[in-house]
């Protein structure tokens, strides 16, 4: 974990002292009308004048998991407005944590459900529409689905409410009147596509495995088989992604944010790259890094209680 998220810090800095996207002192001074002097004064305060290497010491420093440490407001506040970084994270992560933990509980409620009933009922009308669903869910972008959702669902039937969330309105309160449910199901028909072709697959081989055979011999219900001994192989793998998807989806949920215009972390970190704002997309991009190696670890561990031929000594 420490390596990963030292090269991600790393490349990370580096992309930002190459490849710039415009001068970040001259953007905090006021952009064309600042004078010289004030653009030095800034990039002094920034530490923009110190060699590479200071530089990013500066910032490594910050991203220690120790409280203290751990996006120290000293170096990590926006060039933008000198709000800490941490501070504007904080008040962004709860609308991307309901976005992803929402789709995630969608996702899996659809794709598990068609994953098994389409490896039940193989090669008939049932599984040619699942596989016809997946094949149209992996291929439609989110953005344009986001689209095409907004369009059919709120500005020609007016069902579910727009984009965005009201600046009086809690992440609780836009819940409850339903402003989720359009990004939710968005989000949900990508991942629910490959849930259930990864689950049809592993469902279909699982069947054919000695144990499986055995287990009818005894005289047990095609549903016991299918249910207890089946699905639980089935499913192990369907964990892994399951870990791995929902961490990299909170590090990445910028193009759903993005056009549904919700101010989670993901937009911040798109509006933060325009604004040439390092501190900020260093802390959310080791952030973001961090839930996904995070989430790796736990889905290795939780395989030692999945399956029963996993142990760790």
């Amino acid at each position: 974990m420490i390596l990963v998220l030292w090269i991600v810090s790393i490349v990370t800095f580096l992309i930002f002292v190459k490849l710039p996207p415009g001068d970040p002192a001259r953007r905090a001074t006021g952009g064309r009308g600042a004078s010289a002097e004030q653009i030095a004064a800034a990039r002094h305060s920034f530490g923009l004048d110190q060699p590479v290497l200071i530089q990013y010491g500066r910032f490594a420093k910050g991203l220690v998991p120790v409280p203290g440490l751990w996006l120290n407001r000293e170096v990590y506040y926006s060039y933008g407005n000198h709000v800490p970084v941490w501070e504007q994270i904080k008040s962004r992560l709860p609308v991307t944590l309901t976005l992803a933990f929402g789709a995630a509980i969608v996702w899996l409620s659809m794709g598990i459900p068609i994953g098994i009933i389409s490896a039940i009922k193989r090669r008939t009308w049932v599984d040619r529409s699942a596989m016809i669903f997946a094949l149209i869910g992996v291929s439609a972008p989110v953005f344009w689905l986001g689209l095409v959702f907004l369009y059919v669902f709120w500005y020609k039937l007016g069902w579910l409410p727009g984009s965005g969330i009201p600046l009086d309105e809690t992440v609780a309160q836009a819940v409850l009147e339903g402003r989720f449910i359009l990004p939710w199901f968005v989000v949900s028909l990508t991942f629910a596509a490959f849930y259930a072709r990864m689950v049809r697959g592993n469902l279909i081989e699982t069947m054919g495995e000695d144990y499986i055979r055995t287990a009818r011999a005894k005289g047990l219900s095609e549903r016991t088989v299918i249910f207890h001994h089946g699905l639980r192989s089935a499913l192990t793998p369907v964990v892994t992604m399951f870990g791995l998807d929902l961490g990299i989806y909170i590090g990445s949920a910028f193009i759903t944010e993005k056009v549904f215009n919700l101010p989670g972390v993901g937009l911040l970190g798109v509006q933060s790259i325009f604004n040439a704002d390092f501190p900020m997309v260093m802390g959310i991009t080791v952030l973001g890094a961090f839930v996904i190696v995070v989430a790796n670890l736990i889905v290795d561990v939780a395989y030692a209680f999945l399956d029963p031929r996993v142990r760790y000594t």
